[in-house]
């Protein structure tokens, strides 16, 4: 077997155990290929998750309850922004880019109009950078994530209404 063959597919291997693991939802996958006597491929293939928006309610939740009407607004609004229904979340697992590139003005601020298929942000996810575009027309009310920052699959991203 060339070394040159073997190695790609063992790239290719990789990245096919890579995607099994985003697909699953795991947070590891281990395996060994043995090819010959002394030519094996131990992989083990692993990634970190990071719940975001579980701070974020420990803080609403310890916050004092306001008085009055304000405390029944406070109510009728999920505590959940992925809950919210204007929100826009996120179709992958990735890293986000506010900005098309380093130094360059973000795609949207808070309070930006925007038009259905308008770029919010990027998502780069295995040296892809992916657009993520508007699904509806409306109002930036919030953006839940940082620029640079990790993204889970399904997180919320911003809020559009």
């Amino acid at each position: 077997m060339g070394n040159k063959t073997s190695q790609d597919s063992d790239v290719s291997f990789i990245q096919a155990l890579a995607e099994l693991l985003r697909a699953n939802d795991l947070t590891e996958l281990q395996v060994k290929r043995d090819y010959a006597e002394n030519d094996s491929l131990n992989v083990r293939v692993s990634r970190h998750i990071q719940f975001a928006p579980a701070p974020q309610q420990a803080l609403m939740h310890a916050a004092p309850a306001p008085s009055g009407h304000a405390q029944m607004q406070a109510a009728a609004a999920p505590a959940d922004p992925a809950a919210h229904p204007g929100a826009v979340t996120s179709p992958m697992v990735g890293t986000v880019y506010m900005a098309a590139e380093p130094g360059a003005a973000a795609f949207v601020s808070t309070g930006a109009t925007v038009k259905e298929g308008d770029t919010l942000l990027i998502i780069e996810a295995m040296k892809t950078m992916n657009h993520i575009p508007a699904p509806r027309a409306g109002t930036v009310k919030r953006i839940l994530v940082e620029d640079g920052g990790p993204v889970e699959f399904g997180a919320p991203l911003m809020i559009i209404e």
